[in-house]
């Protein structure tokens, strides 16, 4: 199982939001790049970026900061948040951007997608945000009526590789990941889950394995110093 730190950027920096909460933001560091780089001291061999103002529909991206930190670091590199057209997605893969994260535009653009999923295969990954349940989009502040379990087979007739699944009522809790729907999700497909939100202990990541996920991707636990990354790599 592949461990995300997570690198989430809202106007050019290091922050962290509470269960998505544009008003609950904490700044941890001016320079993504550099916290970037000190992920990859710490062992990290992939790293998860979110681009917060992306992702609320914001005209101004971190298009550059996401470049630099591709650039500033040798391990490879997801990113989502507001990708939402061909352009993007070509700008962030030739910036040296590994993997494309789509999410509010896999529920809104199945043409998108699937051209997306045509043009990219597996550099191209689903984001795939759920409250109790249901499908959340637009930076989260909007819920649809469209059930996770059934987003996921749709994707998967779609030809999509791999999904990131969040929990948004955990996100930022350190209370745990909803372990229950993930399984559910983990078995009923063949596409790769990578877990997020409220990863935050050994446990945690110990039971995520023992569940056969792809990956898990760290936040608010590694900024907190809730625990370390070194820690939770020995669980994996």
């Amino acid at each position: 199982m592949i461990l995300f730190p997570a690198i989430d950027i809202r106007n050019g920096k290091c922050v962290r939001l509470i269960q998505g909460d544009y008003n609950k933001e904490k700044i941890y560091n001016d320079s993504p790049a550099e916290t970037a780089q000190q992920w990859e001291q710490s062992g990290a061999e992939f790293l998860h970026i979110v681009d917060l103002d992306g992702a609320k529909g914001s005209e101004t991206t971190n298009a550059e900061t996401v470049r630099r930190i591709a650039h500033a670091t040798s391990v490879p590199v997801q990113v989502g948040g507001g990708i939402r057209s061909m352009e993007k997605i070509r700008t962030y893969l030739s910036a040296g951007v590994n993997r494309v994260i789509i999410g509010t535009a896999a529920i809104n653009d199945d043409a998108f997608l699937k051209q997306a999923v045509d043009e990219y295969g597996d550099k191209i990954a689903v984001s795939i945000d759920a409250r109790n349940g249901y499908v959340a989009t637009d930076g989260w502040t909007e819920t649809s009526d469209i059930k996770a379990a059934d987003l996921v087979s749709k994707l998967e007739t779609i030809g999509v590789s791999t999904i990131i699944y969040t929990d948004i009522l955990k996100d930022g809790m350190l209370k745990g990941p909803n372990f229950q729907e993930l399984e559910t999700i983990n078995k009923q497909t063949s596409i790769d889950v990578i877990a997020s939100g409220g990863v935050s202990s050994k446990t945690d990541v110990s039971q995520l394995k023992a569940m056969n996920l792809y990956g898990a991707i760290i936040g608010k636990a590694l900024y907190d110093g809730t625990i370390t990354f070194q820690a939770l790599q020995e669980e994996i």
